[in-house]
């Protein structure tokens, strides 16, 4: 293996275009191979195997494991080669076989990851996506295009969520939804056909947050997917009565969905 001055340190198996921006620190290891149109931030480590392509950039202290494919065309029959870009943020962790595509010119050409995320192995990040800090993609978890997911989210094993779905924050798509609706913030959804089953208490319990939150969280989920009267009209009775910062939260989020379904209690 060969050592540069600055430490990076390339295997001599790996392909390596010489155009591509590579950082201090950086391991690449046996047979990947990065394109040239690659930045990698200080102390990325790609494992072995990995595969980074198109106009990608990925973030300092982000791992890469084997067999990954990241940056490459998307899935997406109207692509046309377009110029877009794939960001990937800091400290991710990035397991075996992970896909993540660039963008397209129909979803903003860009691709956007946060900081300190966890994809599990074979779990798949679609065109146009865009997905917050601290998000966790368990096995074979997938996104399809355009999906926005909130910060701390979690998506269980071989959950699947449809094109140009929303995920709040601190949402919990349970193992094996399909989830064809926005899930609110800090909502529970599970099911095959995805329904919304309550709130992440257990998420909630282990990010700190206080008994007033929860309690009024609690209420607003009650206040809002009420029976009686409209939305609009159930959401202005909510937002009077608990002012509280997470319930508004939940707010802002339903109304800016735009025409896309919300999911519901059964």
């Amino acid at each position: 293996m060969s050592a540069s001055a600055a430490e990076t340190v390339i295997h001599p198996t790996a392909v390596v275009d010489p155009a591509a921006q590579i950082g201090a620190g950086v391991k690449i290891g046996p047979f990947c191979v990065v394109g040239p149109h690659v930045t990698l931030g200080d102390g990325v480590d790609l494992k072995s195997h990995v595969v980074v392509e198109g106009r990608t950039q990925v973030g300092s202290g982000t791992v890469i494991y084997p067999f990954a494919s990241i940056g490459h065309a998307p899935q997406d029959l109207k692509f046309k080669g377009e110029p877009a870009e794939l960001i990937v943020g800091r400290n991710n962790r990035i397991r075996e076989h992970v896909t993540m595509h660039i963008g397209t010119e129909g979803g903003g050409m860009v691709t956007r990851v946060g900081d300190g995320c966890l994809f599990m192995a074979s779990s798949h990040v679609a065109h146009d996506c865009i997905v917050g800090d601290n998000v966790i993609l368990a096995n074979n978890a997938t996104l399809g295009g355009h999906v926005e997911v909130g910060d701390n989210a979690i998506l269980g094993g071989l959950s699947a969520v449809h094109q140009w779905v929303r995920i709040g924050a601190h949402a919990m798509i349970g193992g094996m939804s399909g989830v064809e609706s926005d899930v609110i913030p800090y909502g529970l959804v599970k099911g095959d056909r995805a329904f919304l089953a309550g709130l992440n208490l257990v998420g909630l319990t282990r990010r700190g947050f206080t008994r007033e939150d929860v309690n009024a969280l609690r209420a607003a989920f009650e206040g809002i997917f009420g029976p009686e009267g409209t939305l609009a009209d159930r959401m202005a009775a909510v937002e009077t009565a608990h002012p509280a910062p997470v319930v508004g939260e939940v707010l802002t989020f339903i109304r800016g969905r735009g025409g896309r379904a919300l999911c519901q209690p059964r």
